[in-house]
């Protein structure tokens, strides 16, 4: 098995957010399943221009063209990718007001499930 291994995909979907559940992906675990998945994407997809780029056994790498600028939004934001993958902060010292102080402008948001 080889971990470095890296794919290409083409899959038949009109958005990139509906990706993991045309594919069945299930690397969120038991904490959400591959349809749940895309609609969370299809949220921040709307919201905020966010394209699925990378797909891993157990990670997902987003660009976002429109990322949040306003402190207030930046904090939601946090809040919802905290509540959407908590494997992602476990560790990493600091607050949610610290994760969305690094939300700010980022054009690239990753997330991990152990």
């Amino acid at each position: 098995e080889l971990l470095d291994e890296q794919l290409l995909a083409l899959v038949a979907v009109s958005r990139p957010a509906d990706v993991p559940a045309a594919v069945g992906w299930a690397g969120a675990g038991e904490e959400w399943d591959a349809a749940t998945v895309s609609a969370v994407l299809r949220s921040w997809e709307d919201r905020f221009g966010v394209v699925l780029v990378r797909m891993g056994r157990a990670t997902l790498e987003l660009a976002v063209a429109a990322p949040p600028w306003e402190r207030s939004e930046c904090l939601a934001i946090a809040a919802e990718h905290y509540a959407f993958c908590d494997d992602t902060y476990r560790g990493n010292p600091g607050t949610l007001r610290d994760h969305a102080n690094l939300l700010r402008g980022s054009t690239r948001w990753s997330f991990w499930w152990d």
